[in-house]
């Protein structure tokens, strides 16, 4: 446990508290304090790493304490939990507080926690930064290697290989898609469901493209108001508003020469859109305040849940700007749409989460997994995760049988929910079968860590019998 990242929480509520205690507890060791002056004390015996913190305390804001951290404590990375009601009044202080995130209540668990880990990533280039500056007096030869180190570390983890799925899966066309795009220097605009993995995408695009070794800058837009966004992408002059106490250097600026992934672009207000529109039209920024604009060089990649194109018939985006935005549109299928991605999904997020909780060697039954292989996944694979984690929490053995599925997951989850083809049209028992077949063989695989001749003696195939439908599925890639 004293290996985790440490997370101050600063919230007068006990509720409030433990609800992000519960969340973060898996990936992050939680501190709590409920007053400015507890959090202080922890602040001096512990080496924090980020600190969340109610606007809204006795005696003190979360914005005003956040300034008086920043003087004495500044590198542990600072956010901000409040309501939009309160934004105008976080927008003044935001500067002086050097806030990195404002996170919106009602918070979402899972956005929540890729948040601290992009707060956490920060942290970590603060002193690796720091530290190449003190490397860089003594020998520039030795900062270069460590950078081409890094960028090749990055590479390899995040590359399209790396995201998981099934050889004859939809995703394998998708993903060609994106390793050809990345070679070259051309926005792209990924749509899909929430939880359909579009950052993972992104992330891809840019560490395999010839910016791999710049920066890789995210922002989620519908998470801001206008004022905020603006300040955060482009940047802002000291006294451009009230509480802008320093100058700001927006994100643009930081990702020169590399790439910025505009998470949930069709949240964006009709004002924004203009603005945003002139700096892919100009390859300039002007900062809130300034006179004078700025050249940048930085590739965009944008992201939603919504059909733009709808949004655009119905006025609500700009059709130049969508233009603009989908020089290469990438479509992300949900998870309902690729079942054969299931088994090969639940065994990573199954040995993941089995991980963190100190709970190895676990493992689904065939019935287990043929029911998760059944259910439709609204919520894609951020549901199928919280499924999973739900079991390993309920597990008494290391079987984890179908009995820990939750009821409205076995009630929902049925083989004949194949039985429509994606044009809605009836489908053959033929092709009902082969899916299932196809689930089956993938699980069974991805459990025995490839070993053939054991999945041959499961499903009892002859060893030349299961290659081949393995090839026919095109599972090899599993194997």
């Amino acid at each position: 446990m004293t290996n985790l990242p440490i997370i101050l929480v600063v919230d007068d509520e006990k509720q409030s508290q433990e609800a992000l205690r519960r969340v973060l507890a898996d990936e992050f060791q939680v501190l709590t304090a409920s007053t400015a002056a507890e959090a202080e004390g922890l602040l001096e015996q512990e080496m924090v790493h980020a600190i969340l913190c109610d606007q809204r305390m006795p005696g003190i804001q979360g914005v005003d304490f956040l300034k008086t951290v920043r003087a004495r404590w500044p590198d542990p990375v600072r956010m901000i939990i409040s309501g939009y009601s309160e934004a105008e009044d976080i927008i003044a202080g935001v500067n002086e507080a050097g806030i990195y995130q404002y996170i919106t209540k009602p918070w979402e668990p899972m956005e929540l926690v890729r948040t601290l880990h992009g707060a956490l990533r920060l942290y970590q280039l603060q002193r690796e930064h720091a530290q190449a500056s003190l490397d860089l007096k003594v020998s520039p030869a030795l900062l270069e290697k460590a950078i081409a180190r890094k960028t090749g570390a990055l590479r390899r983890q995040h590359h399209f290989d790396g995201i998981i799925h099934a050889a004859a899966s939809p995703l394998a066309e998708v993903l060609e898609m994106g390793r050809r795009v990345s070679a070259f220097d051309i926005s792209v605009l990924i749509t899909g469901e929430s939880g359909t993995g579009k950052e993972l995408l992104a992330r891809a695009i840019h560490y395999n493209s010839p910016r791999g070794g710049k920066p890789f800058v995210v922002e989620n837009c519908g998470a801001l108001p206008d004022q905020l966004l603006e300040s955060e992408l482009f940047g802002c002059k000291k006294g451009a508003f009230t509480g802008a106490y320093e100058d700001r250097i927006g994100l643009f600026e930081q990702a020169n020469g590399g790439t910025i992934f505009l998470d949930e672009i069709g949240e964006t207000s009709p004002a924004f859109q203009v603005k945003l529109l002139r700096v892919l039209q100009e390859g300039e920024i002007r900062p809130l305040g300034a006179r004078l604009t700025r050249r940048v060089d930085v590739r965009v990649i944008a992201a939603t849940n919504r059909n733009l194109e709808d949004e655009v018939r119905d006025k609500h985006f700009r059709r130049d700007l969508f233009y603009r935005l989908a020089a290469f549109p990438i479509h992300l299928p949900p998870l309902r749409e690729r079942p054969v991605d299931i088994p090969l999904l639940a065994e990573r997020l199954l040995a993941d989460t089995a991980r963190s909780f100190g709970r190895p060697h676990l493992a689904f039954s065939p019935e287990a997994m043929t029911m998760l292989a059944g259910y439709d996944w609204p919520g894609n694979v951020r549901e199928l995760q919280n499924e999973i984690q739900r079991m390993v929490a309920l597990a008494d053995s290391p079987h984890l049988g179908p009995d820990l599925i939750s009821p409205r997951i076995r009630a929902r989850a049925c083989p004949a929910r194949r039985a429509l083809a994606d044009d809605g049209q009836p489908r053959s028992l033929k092709d009902q079968v082969e899916t299932l077949e196809a689930a089956i063989l993938a699980e069974s695989l991805a459990r025995h860590r490839g070993n053939i001749s054991r999945v041959a003696d499961e499903t009892g195939l002859s060893r030349v019998g299961l290659r081949a439908k393995l090839r026919r599925y095109g599972i090899e890639r599993a194997e």
